[in-house]
């Protein structure tokens, strides 16, 4: 079983990664566009893998899982850049759909 880390930790570890380098985080809008960038090529596995456009034979294949990773990181990058704690976050968006959209969709047990 691969270590568990907690979101605080994979900040930290982020940071202490980033923190070695003299240039540091990039500034907010080259953060958004590389994790445009990234959220592209994510897209561009998903659509090989369950779309109808596939890749063509000269293109690299790359897993869903190692372009989430790439997107997970700039999205770590930029929160740290911004001081977000991404467990706090995530909370808060969770208890507004447990609160504002509990009845919003079908639930399993009223089927």
């Amino acid at each position: 079983m691969k270590d568990q880390m907690s979101m605080q930790a994979l900040q930290k570890r982020v940071d202490d990664y980033i923190g070695q380098f003299k240039e540091g985080y990039f500034p907010p809008f080259e953060l958004l566009a590389r994790l445009t960038e990234e959220l592209g090529e994510l897209s561009r596995e998903v659509q090989d893998v369950y779309g109808q456009k596939k890749k063509k034979s000269t293109e690299a294949t790359n897993s869903i899982e190692e372009e989430l990773g790439d997107f997970f990181f700039v999205l770590v990058c930029f929160a740290n850049a911004q001081g977000i704690k991404l467990d706090e976050a995530l909370l808060g968006v969770i208890n507004k759909f447990e609160t504002r959209d509990k009845d919003r969709w079908t639930r399993k047990d009223e089927e």
